[in-house]
């Protein structure tokens, strides 16, 4: 079987335990030893079917951003997932937790840009002037591999293991926040579950977004302004189930909710 058929095949496969939430065995071994290229390429193919099916891609998602998870996945970079607008759920809004297969949720810091980063040397300086806002957020995440027995070629091809989004609604300038010192506590009904902090994202959520800044311009996608970026989780995961009512306070912001119904 030729690559592109495998790539192909691959994507049908991911979308479709997606759209049935019912997952599928790893891929992994499919794409042969630490073809993360590969992976990428699989990713891409769904991003392109569905743009090509009418969804709006808005951003992007970082993942591995904790050095804990780098190692045990033997990687030493995060990864990144597509973002598209039907994805978002309004703060203090409800998921429906039967369209998704084992969800995890998590708090990170989100930034929109309201400039274009086009350049692979991009630096932090041309970073943080490109940087319109920051805001608390919740990733949902969602593995369509079963019971998420995942390496680093199953999430990358998974487009991330993203699956939803929540933003806070009292966005923050930069010059206003330590995205370093802050301080982040999730709740699940009430009681917390996550404890962490910025510099639990590879050290500073802004030195993971210029990672993701500098790959996709390397990949001719560069960020443009309009872009929502998910920095990476701030703390450990937590799954979630029906009737559960998550809220994350992180240091400086309004706190950021959702419920699973």
């Amino acid at each position: 079987m030729s690559d592109l058929a495998v790539v192909h095949g691959l994507a049908a496969r991911l979308l479709a335990a997606e759209a049935a939430c019912a997952p599928i065995d790893p891929i992994a071994a499919e794409l042969g030893a630490k073809e993360v290229a590969a992976a990428y390429a699989v990713q891409a193919e769904i991003t392109r079917r569905g743009l090509a099916n009418g969804r709006r891609l808005v951003g992007r998602k970082i993942g591995l951003t904790s050095k804990a998870v780098q190692q045990q996945l033997g990687v030493d970079q995060p990864d990144y997932g597509a973002l598209f607008a039907d994805m978002e759920i309004a703060i203090g809004g409800e998921i429906q937790i039967a369209t998704l297969i084992q969800p995890r949720i998590e708090a990170e810091i989100a930034i929109v840009l309201d400039r274009d980063l086009q350049e692979p040397d991009v630096t932090m300086g041309e970073l943080m002037r490109a940087v319109a806002y920051a805001v608390p957020a919740l990733e949902i995440v969602d593995s369509r591999i079963k019971d998420w027995k995942i390496t680093i070629l199953d999430t990358v091809a998974d487009n991330g293991s993203s699956a939803r989004f929540v933003l806070g609604a009292a966005p923050r300038r930069l010059t206003d926040i330590d995205l370093e010192a802050c301080g982040m506590m999730m709740t699940r009904n009430g009681a917390i579950v996550s404890v962490g902090s910025g510099a639990a994202c590879l050290g500073h959520p802004l030195k993971a977004a210029l990672w993701l800044a500098r790959a996709m311009a390397g990949r001719g996608e560069p960020l443009c302004a309009g872009r929502v970026v998910l920095t990476g989780a701030l703390g450990p995961v937590s799954p979630a189930a029906p009737g559960e009512f998550y809220e994350a306070r992180i240091s400086g912001f309004a706190p950021v909710n959702v419920r699973f119904v």
